[in-house]
């Protein structure tokens, strides 16, 4: 995957949880298994008790190592995920681990390299990812930021009136998002650290621990990294049938079923 030295031992692996979403799982892997095969470079799949046409297309490849876990009926979607992460976390072998979700398509592999050069450069740096989960562009990216920021002081003043409001909420991301995220897993095990800690998204508690022990974390802009990659924005939950069918993020996910689907068959 771009300049990785396939000589040597491959510096990293790559980390998908999987739950019901066949379609998605299969184009994201279909994307990645030519440069994975060719450097080498292990992934690992999660499998979250989807009991679904999915597990039975994991079973197929042999070229994934495929983890199945029973996760309970009635566990939060995020605690489920972040346990995943988890058991990949303690089976991998490799210094670094990508965490990508499967509406995560990665059409320039260099994507990785790209990343993997920061923790190369400077190895203080325990992660490298990516606060926004799409690349909205400049206008929208400033509206955006611009409209929360007023709603964020506005409920502040309120309350700081003792008049009844909403408790604000942070007008900029902080945290990284995992549908692309490089980590430095053997500093992470080092610590006795895991990505599911509390009760918050996997990673979260995570960030905030390395940065308190004086790790870096390297922020790379959407412009930068939606270079190399699509991400379906709650691509995976739009696949479980948790929005209706006129919510804009399932149109986002049925236009890329359609974009994909002259040369993706269906699951067996």
């Amino acid at each position: 995957m771009g300049s990785v030295d396939t000589s040597a031992k491959p510096p990293f692996s790559i980390v998908l949880v999987n739950y019901k979403t066949p379609e998605l799982t299969r184009i994201c892997l279909e994307l990645l298994q030519e440069p994975a095969q060719k450097s080498g470079i292990a992934v690992w799949v999660v499998d979250n008790g989807s009991a679904d046409a999915s597990v039975e297309y994991l079973r197929s490849l042999d070229w994934i190592n495929l983890i199945e876990r029973d996760a309970p009926a009635k566990e939060p979607g995020h605690i489920a995920h972040g346990k995943a992460l988890d058991m990949a976390l303690a089976r991998i072998n490799t210094d670094y681990l990508f965490l990508m979700h499967t509406d995560t398509f990665v059409f320039d592999a260099n994507v990785f390299a790209m990343m993997m050069d920061y923790c190369t450069k400077d190895q203080n740096v325990i992660a490298v990812g990516c606060t926004e989960q799409l690349n909205r562009g400049l206008p929208r990216t400033v509206w955006r930021f611009t409209s929360r920021l007023f709603k964020h002081h506005y409920r502040r003043l309120k309350q700081s009136l003792g008049l009844r409001s909403k408790d604000p909420k942070p007008y900029r991301e902080t945290h990284l998002k995992s549908f692309c995220t490089l980590w430095n897993g053997r500093l992470i095990k080092q610590r006795g650290l895991h990505f599911q800690i509390d009760d918050r998204v996997p990673g979260y508690e995570l960030q905030d621990r390395v940065i308190g022990l004086g790790y870096k974390v390297v922020f790379l802009s959407p412009g930068k990294i939606f270079k190399y990659l699509d991400h379906v924005q709650a691509g995976t939950v739009a696949a479980a049938g948790g929005y209706g069918q006129n919510h804009r993020r399932t149109k986002m996910y049925q236009d890329i079923l359609k974009r994909f689907g002259t040369t993706n068959s269906s699951m067996p």
